[in-house]
């Protein structure tokens, strides 16, 4: 997601100030229509189930789901924005939060929540990370998601190993842990040997142990953050929320990235770039043992037709088990000239009957808790156990993505350095500038 708003900001820049006149479609005949936007299709599909419902408890409302691609999901919105014409509510990604806010464009919700009586605590995720600067809440949680470990129960077997042994991996920066010698022990070259054992060929793997987790975007939420943040590291330092400088250049990132990049250059993970195709893809080609990915893969990966996929957490370091968590959230255009029907149905959907439900088929991890275990439960109904990921929210292993003042630009300066790392191009010296850079950004 961080990936795909990069040019929303500018035409949002633009929109400040203008005075919306209207919202979408126009009113239904005999009611109200709210407009609702998502980018991803599997959650489309997913709050399609609860229009029903949401309609029969609220008659002469209805419903109108939009589903546009990440790559110009934002664009649309923003345009929206400058016509007046922006749905009357979306769904929203963190780092966009401080611009929007920022520009008026979309509601603080605390009168609505006061007046109605909602109440937030039901949700066991995200409320703190759409607080802004103003102390306001801006969007009503509607999921979370973390990094999960999803392995080939086959190769793991073949290489004498236990789904315990995956589940239990141990890392630390100086020698890797159980991690690198599980890791080692899954690579196989085009010879049939073994990366732990004499005459491995790092230049002509077969089978790697792990994809790569050399990602350039800023926070490594599915490749390297679960690492360092076992070390105690955090993205924004001593701050939870709207930080003033990211500690790229702290040691002990420096020191997990280090050994991450150390993995692909002895041949146990893939170089930056080497597969353009997703995890799933290379797990179904046999091209990798591991894969670590998000959450919202589980549905996806463990239904690789004749390949058994079983779920794993994250590895344990010298800290315990720790990773960084995004929430996505819904938000109220500021222009909506309907903002009591929007707020029915936003509330609606931050309802356990309608996360219950919607969450089911686990594309996404609801924000409520017992939402949460409804959705789990579904999956073990199929034989998909994914209860690891409720442990990780009651055990606290995840810390929530800090909003910041201007996140896109953060990424948008980050990514780059990140790839020169991961390729080469870069050495330490590239973690300093990160650090630099970010202050200068997040001071503006």
């Amino acid at each position: 997601m961080r990936r795909q708003i990069s040019t929303a900001i500018v035409i949002v820049g633009m929109a400040a100030g203008l005075t919306a006149c209207g919202s979408g479609d126009d009113t239904a005949s005999e009611g109200v229509t709210v407009n609702w936007w998502t980018w991803d299709e599997r959650q489309a599909a997913a709050y399609e189930q609860c229009i029903p419902g949401f309609e029969e408890e609220n008659p002469g409302i209805t419903v109108d789901i939009s589903q546009y691609g990440v790559e110009d999901y934002f664009t649309r919105l923003t345009a929206g924005f400058v016509a007046g014409t922006a749905p009357d509510a979306f769904q929203n990604s963190v780092p966009l939060l401080g611009e929007y806010a920022g520009q008026g464009q979309i509601m603080p919700l605390d009168d609505l929540i006061e007046e109605t009586g909602y109440d937030l605590s039901v949700f066991d995720i995200g409320v703190d990370s759409w607080q802004y600067t103003d102390g306001q809440q801006y969007g009503i949680p509607l999921d979370w998601a973390a990094s999960a470990i999803y392995f080939n129960t086959a190769m793991v077997e073949d290489a004498g190993l236990t789904a315990e042994d995956i589940r239990t991996m141990t890392w630390n920066p100086e020698d890797g842990g159980t991690f690198d010698d599980i890791v080692a022990h899954l690579t196989i070259d085009a010879n049939g040997v073994r990366g732990d054992e004499p005459g491995f060929d790092p230049e002509d793997v077969e089978t790697y142990g792990i994809n790569s987790l050399t990602a350039n975007d800023y926070n490594g939420q599915v490749t390297w953050n679960s690492f360092v943040s076992t070390l105690g590291w955090r993205l924004g330092g001593d701050d939870a929320a709207w930080p003033t400088r990211i500690p790229y250049d702290d040691p002990e990132l420096v020191e997990t990235l280090e050994y991450v990049r150390s993995l692909g250059e002895r041949g146990f993970m893939p170089e930056f770039g080497q597969f353009t195709v997703s995890g799933a893809e290379q797990m179904g080609s046999g091209s990798v043992a591991i894969v670590q990915g998000g959450t919202w893969d589980a549905t996806t990966i463990t239904k690789i037709p004749g390949v058994e996929v079983e779920v794993a957490p994250t590895v344990e370091g010298p800290e315990g088990r720790m990773m960084i968590s995004n929430s996505n959230a819904n938000n109220i255009y500021a222009g909506t000239p309907n903002v009591d029907e929007t707020w029915a149905w936003v509330s609606y959907m931050g309802s356990e009957a309608c996360q219950s439900t919607a969450g089911a088929g686990a594309t996404f991890l609801p924000s409520i808790g017992a939402s949460l275990q409804a959705t789990i439960d579904a999956q073990a109904e199929e034989g998909l156990d994914i209860s690891s990921f409720v442990q990780i929210l009651e055990n606290g292993e995840i810390y929530p993505t800090p909003p910041l003042a201007h996140g896109q630009q953060i990424a948008d300066t980050i990514q780059p350095m990140f790839e020169g790392y991961f390729t080469g191009e870069r050495d330490e010296d590239v973690f300093t500038e990160m650090a630099t850079e970010s202050e200068q950004i997040l001071t503006q």
